[in-house]
């Protein structure tokens, strides 16, 4: 039998109808659910874009104040797809209130206000997903399949890359992104903390990292009175400092023991979302490239010296490609993995546990991130205990 769960939304912008979608697709995926989704309420301060949420998807009511959809005791399910500095407030409030929590990356802006998440979950008894999409792909369940079977024996050293150019044009405004009290430490909150988690799910803990990283772009055009941050301005406009990072590069030894290197950038002019890695071991190599979000390369066996590499397609199997498409080679995007994050957190609700990326993953890759902040100041090696 299946009972209907009211859900909020935080958050009307891009992330927001993500998790609109994915809650309406739901049923259309995943057949056995037990509880069904009812979009009950969207919170957004600007109006008309909460208004827009009613109309494409069915939303019962839009409301400016997300303290008025938590404490709608219809609502037993909140997504917060708010900006970064919202988080740490708004999850809390959410779990305080007994709600079950879908909450998108970074949980705050340090893993102090993680920290303060994970405790109102744990007290409350809630359950809580997080919006680590890429260990969604199917080619990565895969890639976590073969690592753990030991196809690569042991793991040697891997390298990871979030490369993007959203922030490469000097024109472009001064947003809140690029400010520490709204957007923390810029491209670490925004791109790295995804690769540490993938660090994380694929290679092990990071037991030790150093760091650099820099502002290329210092400063920028100080933006209209509600502007996006994509809007560029003239030459002359006056400007404002850039006031956290945009580029890293880590280097880190897993507590297993493989050298990792990690590199991201929201400057990158040339690249458009870049994402990947390289993993290698004693007796194998695999690579992916997230824009062939179906394919995961992979070299293995005995022969060590020129061995080939086979671009293996992602096939019912690996992770929930079977819920979008019925044999190899058919592709699936973005949205779907929204799809995916959705499906485990509810049927995480229904079985009592939290399902997919936790609220401990998100502390753990946290505390990466400060220790990396940490080693980008001090130009040294940073413990991670």
């Amino acid at each position: 039998m299946t009972t209907e769960i009211g859900v909020g939304v935080v958050g009307a912008g891009w992330m927001g109808h993500l998790h609109a979608r994915a809650y309406a697709r739901l049923p259309h995926h995943v057949t056995d659910l037990p509880l069904r989704p009812r979009l009950v309420a969207v919170a957004d301060p600007v109006a008309a874009a909460g208004a827009d949420h009613v109309t494409r998807y069915g939303f019962a009511r839009a409301v400016t104040d997300w303290r008025e959809l938590v404490a709608d005791p219809s609502i037993a399910a909140v997504s917060v797809a708010s900006p970064n500095s919202t988080h740490r407030e708004v999850g809390v409030a959410v779990a305080e209130a007994g709600k079950h929590l879908w909450i998108e990356k970074p949980v705050g802006l340090s893993s102090t206000d993680t920290a303060a998440v994970a405790r109102a979950v744990h007290a409350a008894g809630v359950q809580a997903t997080v919006g680590f999409n890429y260990r969604m792909v199917p080619a990565v369940a895969r890639a976590r399949r073969l690592i753990d079977d030991g196809l690569l024996g042991t793991l040697t050293h891997a390298r990871f890359r979030l490369l993007t150019d959203f922030a490469a044009d000097p024109s472009g405004v001064l947003s809140w992104r690029f400010t520490q009290e709204h957007g923390g430490s810029g491209v670490l909150n925004d791109l790295a903390v995804h690769g540490v988690d993938l660090v994380r799910h694929l290679v092990g803990d990071l037991g030790a990292v150093v760091a650099d990283g820099d502002r290329f772009v210092p400063r920028r055009p100080v933006a209209p009175a509600g502007a996006s941050q994509y809007v560029r301005a003239a030459a002359d406009a006056p400007t404002g400092e850039v006031e956290n990072l945009d580029f890293v590069s880590v280097l880190g030894r897993a507590v297993g023991g493989a050298i990792v290197t990690l590199e991201a950038s929201r400057v990158a002019v040339g690249d458009q979302n870049d994402y990947g890695f390289e993993i290698h071991g004693t007796r194998g190599y695999l690579s992916f490239d997230f824009r062939r979000p179906g394919e995961l390369v992979v070299a293995a066996g005995g022969s060590y010296v020129d061995q080939p590499a086979t671009t293996w397609a992602a096939a019912p199997g690996d992770g929930d490609f079977a819920l979008f498409q019925p044999g190899a080679g058919n592709p699936t995007g973005f949205d779907d993995l929204k799809v995916s994050e959705c499906a485990a957190f509810v049927r995480g609700i229904a079985e009592g546990r939290s399902g997919g990326a936790t609220i401990e993953d998100a502390l753990a890759a946290a505390r990466v991130l400060d220790a990396v902040a940490e080693s980008v100041d001090k130009r040294a090696w940073v413990d991670l205990g």
